[in-house]
């Protein structure tokens, strides 16, 4: 078992482990793990900086905010998700299993970020336990595989942009929707720059949204 699934309070793994399907067919199996999934996020954004900030002190800002979201994109969330085992044990509604869940990239990656909150407050809320378990799989991402997602991101694009000819201050991404199923989520987001809405876009997830709109402003701008 990888040591991510290694916890002093089981509890807590398995609170990280239930998807809002699951509680939506079982009402007294406790809270979701959306809260966590949000703390993970956050974690897995300042771990990634912290982690690129060190091994390339030659590398610009730009650079450098494309390879944290090439490492922390949904793809290779999932990937790490399942190298460390979480596939089969993630706790999904049946109609979310009937719709291939537990191959979802979205509900792989959104319970990897889960699991590393819940780990990191298994231990007393220590980063450096966080650190140690996520840099090795940092490690394991080959350097042509950060180097191409890098260069097609859509939103570190259109940020690069905004900051060459609008404004240094980084676009906001608003999500205005959500809707559809517990196990089948849409959501419409917009980007703003300067309280200005230059995209919109939709999908399966927040970031998949954000992603979306991002796009769509970048196609806007090039007309």
């Amino acid at each position: 078992m990888h040591k991510l699934l290694t916890f002093r309070n089981e509890k807590l793994l398995r609170h990280a482990l239930t998807h809002r399907s699951y509680v939506h067919e079982n009402p007294d199996a406790g809270e979701h793990n959306e809260r966590l999934e949000f703390l993970g996020d956050a974690l897995l954004t300042f771990l990634s900086a912290e982690y690129l900030h060190r091994r390339h002190p030659d590398k610009e800002e730009d650079e450098l905010t494309r390879r944290r979201s090439a490492l922390v994109d949904e793809k290779q969330l999932a990937k790490f998700a399942i190298e460390v085992g979480l596939d089969l044990r993630m706790r999904l509604g049946k109609g979310a299993i009937l719709e291939g869940g537990y191959q979802n990239p979205n509900l792989l990656s959104s319970t990897f970020e889960a699991v590393i909150a819940a780990y990191y407050l298994d231990n007393d809320s220590d980063a450096d336990a966080v650190r140690k378990i996520i840099e090795p799989l940092f490690d394991s991402v080959p350097e042509k595989v950060v180097e191409s997602r890098s260069s097609v991101d859509s939103k570190n694009k259109f940020q690069e942009w905004v900051q060459r000819n609008v404004t240094q201050t980084p676009p906001k991404y608003v999500t205005v929707q959500a809707g559809g199923s517990s196990h089948a989520p849409e959501f419409t987001a917009q980007v703003l720059v300067n309280d200005r809405v230059y995209g919109e876009g939709k999908g399966r997830s927040k970031k998949d949204a954000e992603k979306a709109a991002a796009e769509d402003a970048l196609a806007r701008v090039k007309k």
